[in-house]
C-alpha cells in the first residue's frame, strides 16, 4: 500500500497570502451559504460522527456557533429504519432548522427511499454518505467503499436526488487509496446528478485518518465544479480555516474531530474570524453576528457548559445510558485541557472515579468539584457577575441537583 501523504507540492499562488485574501475569507465564512432552497446562518459546519453528533451535542454546537450540524449516519437499509439507534440518530426535536440528515447505503433504490423517508419526516437537506472509512461500512460496499464504483455512485446519487425535493449533498473522500485518486471524477458525477454541495475530506479510505489531510486535490476540483464546496479534515482553528480556503478556493470548512470535547470551537472561530474581518475589511461586507465565544474560554465556562451538555444527555437517553456515554464527553473535555487536574496522579484518579461512577449525582458532583477546585476566586466573582448563562457559575453550584428526570434548583 502506498504510504498516505499529500500529493507532491507545486508552487501555488496563494502560497505568499497578503491580508486582503485573508481577511475576505473570515469574512465569507460568517456569511450565510445558499445550499440550493436552503440557506445556512454562517459556514462553519459540524461533520456528521457517529458516536459523537447525536442531538444533545448538536444542539450545543449550534447554540455556541455552528452554521450547520449533521445527524450521525443513518442506514438505508429499511429493516434497521426503526431500531433504537436510528430513531434516536433521525430524533431532531427542538433543533433548529435547517434539519440534516446523512444515509450511507449502497443499494440505488434503498438510498432513495431512505432519503424520501427521512424528507417526510422534517429532513431539510439530505447528505449522502461517500467518506466514512469503517471496515463495517466499506464491508456492505457503503461509505468510502463506493468510490471503487463510479457508475454505481452515479446511480444512488441520481436516484437520492430524484426522490425528494430538499437539496441533496455529498460528503466523500479523495479516493479509494493514494493510487486510485478519483475525486475530479466524483465531483464531475455529482454535478451531473443534481448534487446541490459537495463535502470533502483531503484523504482517501486508505488513509483513514493518518497522515495530513491535503488540500491540493479540492483545489484543483474548484477549477471544475461550480458546486459549494466544503473542505474538511484537520481544520481546528481560525487559522487553519483561513489557510484551507486560501488555498483550495473553498467555500466552507467542517469541522469534526476538533469539536470533540470543544463544542465551543465555532464561537470561538468566529470571534477570532470576526476580528480579522472587521480590522482588515476585504469583501466591502459586514460579517454575520453569530455566538460569541471566548477565544480562550475559562475554567468556569468550559465547567458551566460540560455541565449543561450533561443535563441533556441525561434527559435525552435517560439517566442510566445518559451516565454511560457521557463519560467519552468528559473524557475528551479534560483531555483537551490537558487533564485540567493538577498532576498525572490525580488525573487519573479522576478518570477512575468517573469511569465507575453510575448515576447522574454522583458524576455531577465529581465535576463540579473538579472545575471548582481550579478556579481563581476572581473569576469565580466574574463568572457569578456575568449576564450570559453559559458563563454563569451557578450552573456548577452544590445546590444543582439531578432526580432523574429534570435538573432542579432547590
Amino acid at each position: 500500500m502506498a504510504r498516505c501523504t499529500s500529493p507532491a507540492r507545486r508552487p501555488c499562488p496563494f502560497i505568499m497570502l497578503a491580508v486582503d485574501p485573508s481577511a475576505a475569507n473570515a469574512a465569507k465564512l460568517l456569511q450565510p451559504l445558499q445550499i440550493g432552497s436552503v440557506s445556512i446562518p454562517n459556514r462553519l459546519i459540524l461533520a456528521p460522527m457517529a458516536g459523537v453528533t447525536d442531538q444533545p451535542f448538536r444542539l450545543l454546537c449550534r447554540q455556541l456557533g455552528a452554521g450547520l450540524t449533521i445527524s450521525e449516519m443513518v442506514s438505508s437499509n429499511p429493516a434497521l429504519r426503526n431500531t433504537r439507534k436510528s430513531r434516536e440518530r433521525t430524533n431532531h426535536q427542538g433543533e433548529p432548522g435547517p434539519i440534516a440528515v446523512q444515509i450511507a447505503g449502497s443499494d440505488p433504490q434503498q438510498m432513495a427511499e431512505a432519503a424520501r423517508h427521512n424528507a417526510d419526516r422534517g429532513a431539510e437537506l439530505i447528505d449522502i454518505n461517500l467518506g466514512c472509512p469503517a471496515k463495517k461500512v466499506c464491508k456492505a460496499a457503503a461509505g468510502s467503499a463506493l468510490l471503487r464504483d463510479e457508475s454505481l455512485v452515479g446511480r444512488i446519487l441520481e436516484a437520492a436526488v430524484r426522490s425528494v425535493d430538499v437539496p441533496v449533498t455529498l460528503k466523500t473522500r479523495t479516493g479509494w487509496s493514494p493510487e486510485t485518486r478519483n475525486l475530479a471524477n466524483i465531483a464531475r458525477i455529482a454535478e451531473a446528478s443534481g448534487i446541490q454541495l459537495l463535502t470533502v475530506h483531503g484523504r482517501t479510505r486508505a488513509c483513514g485518518y493518518q497522515g495530513e489531510a491535503e488540500v491540493e486535490s479540492l483545489a484543483g476540483i474548484r477549477e471544475q465544479c461550480a458546486l459549494p464546496l466544503v473542505a474538511n479534515g484537520d481544520i481546528d482553528s481560525a487559522t487553519k480555516a483561513i489557510e484551507v480556503l486560501n488555498r483550495t478556493g473553498a467555500d466552507a470548512i467542517m469541522l469534526g474531530r476538533a469539536a470533540m470535547g470543544r463544542p465551543w470551537i465555532f464561537g470561538s472561530m468566529a470571534t477570532t474570524l470576526r476580528g480579522l474581518a472587521t480590522t482588515h475589511p476585504a469583501s466591502g461586507q459586514c460579517p454575520a453576528m453569530i455566538s460569541e465565544v471566548p477565544r480562550l474560554p475559562s475554567m468556569a465556562w468550559i465547567g458551566a457548559i460540560l455541565m449543561e451538555h450533561l443535563d441533556r444527555l441525561y434527559r435525552f437517553y435517560g439517566e442510566r445510558r445518559g451516565v454511560l456515554i457521557a463519560r467519552k464527553h468528559i473524557g475528551w473535555t479534560l483531555r483537551g485541557l490537558g487533564g485540567g487536574s493538577g498532576s498525572s496522579t490525580d488525573g487519573e484518579h479522576l478518570r477512575q472515579r468517573l469511569m465507575a461512577t453510575t448515576t447522574a449525582a454522583s458524576q455531577l458532583d465529581l465535576l463540579r468539584k473538579h472545575f471548582a477546585d481550579r478556579i481563581s476566586p476572581e473569576a469565580l466573582a466574574r463568572s457569578a457577575d456575568s449576564t450570559d448563562g453559559f458563563s454563569d457559575f451557578a450552573s456548577l453550584a452544590p445546590d444543582m441537583h439531578w432526580n432523574g428526570h429534570q435538573r432542579v434548583n432547590r
